[in-house]
């Protein structure tokens, strides 16, 4: 695998015949349109066959994979066409193998809504551990407020995903509430109405755990919070269902906020079977431009975080997305634009704008002009991929999990496919 960095003058057809590789996999492994536009700076995944085959009248995708002592899960994560279609035809050339060869096993996960694009979803899920469907909440009476989310939980399991249901705090709003959770966590009748009832949607729907996302918690309620958790894995476990929770990006113990200091890392990490770091919005949509995730300050969270907790439970948070700042910012005034990491790159292209990389950070930028106004766009590609996934690989993670799959991401999978064996749990 080799990630090309676009110079003046590359094109497609060059940068295919440079490496030995086909211009259509190359834009099958980076999302790019026939009619898209190189830009200088844009970095590229290209990925190295070690082994082709070529089809021949009477294969199948089992007998090649027999042949090869590969799954045919595997072969569709190496040749991503055959999502669509798994029909294969004489002459078809099928990827086996990458140069290279496996790094690790790792564990995945992606977060997302109901409402996803579902060839976006079928996009991600052959190379996801687990499916966590977001989100599912509560009223003050207990009733669980549902996801609609049937085709998720059927497209997981058709690509051996596990789903798992993210239960939140989020009220009839939408938004995470510290009243609503801190109610729940003083309340015993309220947590075994609302986990009896959270048990029960599982076993109907095929669910395999549950993710506690409860954000903003009011300091006092810490330890009612980790006295929960210990009631949803007594209730759980019995059950066969694991029980996950989202830890804030911590750099230490003691750190202040309202966003931290009720996720306890040490106590947490020892109840639940696995965690999230929530490693991004270090960029957000009311802050100043700069890296959602920027690597050096990922690194301290998850140095601090394999102090406290067993790397092997540990997930570490990925965005799938970048913002779109237009300068200059104003506190409590500026408001960046979610976009997503492709499109990123398509808004660099139409504005003639060169995307730089912050060695630093990690991540790529760019700048360009719109309407008279100076814009900053901070998002992810292949480059900033490679340094988180070799972090986790460096402090020995579980694996990391996207928030969120929402938006296509083809050289994130092409990257995942090259380097790594993905965990199916089912």
């Amino acid at each position: 695998m080799i990630i090309h960095v676009v110079k003046s003058g590359d094109t497609l057809y060059s940068i295919a015949r440079r490496y030995g590789v086909s211009v259509s996999r190359l834009r099958a492994d980076n999302g790019l349109t026939e009619s898209q536009t190189l830009v200088v700076g844009q970095a590229l995944i290209v990925t190295l066959p070690s082994q082709v085959y070529t089809v021949r009248a009477g294969d199948t995708l089992a007998s090649i994979g027999r042949r090869y002592g590969v799954s045919v899960l595997e072969l569709v994560q190496n040749n991503p066409e055959l999502i669509q279609n798994m029909t294969i035809q004489p002459g078809q050339q099928l990827t086996v193998s990458f140069q290279g060869g496996k790094i690790r096993t790792v564990s995945t996960k992606g977060y997302a809504y109901p409402h996803i694009r579902r060839d976006v979803l079928q996009r991600a899920l052959p190379y996801l551990t687990y499916l966590a469907v977001f989100t599912y909440g509560f009223t003050e009476s207990g009733r669980l407020i549902p996801a609609d989310d049937a085709a998720l939980i059927r497209e997981a399991y058709r690509w051996n995903a596990a789903p798992i249901l993210v239960f939140s705090s989020l009220d009839e709003t939408g938004g995470f509430s510290t009243d609503r959770a801190s109610r729940l966590f003083s309340d015993p009748q309220l947590q075994t109405t609302v986990l009896n009832a959270l048990a029960q949607t599982m076993r109907e729907k095929g669910y395999v755990g549950v993710d506690m996302d409860f954000e903003y918690i009011a300091p006092a309620d810490a330890q009612g919070y980790q006295d929960f958790l210990r009631r949803a894995v007594e209730v759980m476990r019995p059950q066969g269902f694991t029980v996950s929770a989202d830890l804030a990006p911590k750099t230490s113990a003691g750190q202040q906020g309202l966003l931290y200091e009720a996720h306890d890392y040490p106590a947490i990490g020892s109840i639940v079977d696995r965690v999230l770091l929530m490693t991004y919005e270090w960029g957000y949509t009311y802050g100043p431009p700069m890296a959602v995730a920027p690597l050096n300050q990922v690194r301290d969270v998850v140095r601090y975080a394999v102090s406290e907790i067993p790397p092997a439970k540990i997930f570490m948070g990925v965005p799938n997305y970048g913002y779109d700042w237009t300068l200059p910012y104003e506190q409590g005034v500026s408001r960046a634009e979610n976009i997503g990491n492709q499109g990123a790159v398509l808004r660099a292209a139409r504005y003639g704008a060169e995307i730089g990389f912050d060695e630093t950070a990690r991540s790529p930028y760019f700048e360009y002009y719109a309407g008279g106004r100076k814009h900053v766009v901070w998002f992810e590609d292949v480059r900033s991929v490679q340094g988180k996934l070799e972090l986790s690989d460096e402090y020995g993670l579980l694996g990391v999990a996207y928030w969120n799959i929402m938006r296509p991401f083809n050289a994130n999978w092409a990257f995942l496919a090259a380097r790594y064996a993905i965990n199916k749990v089912v």
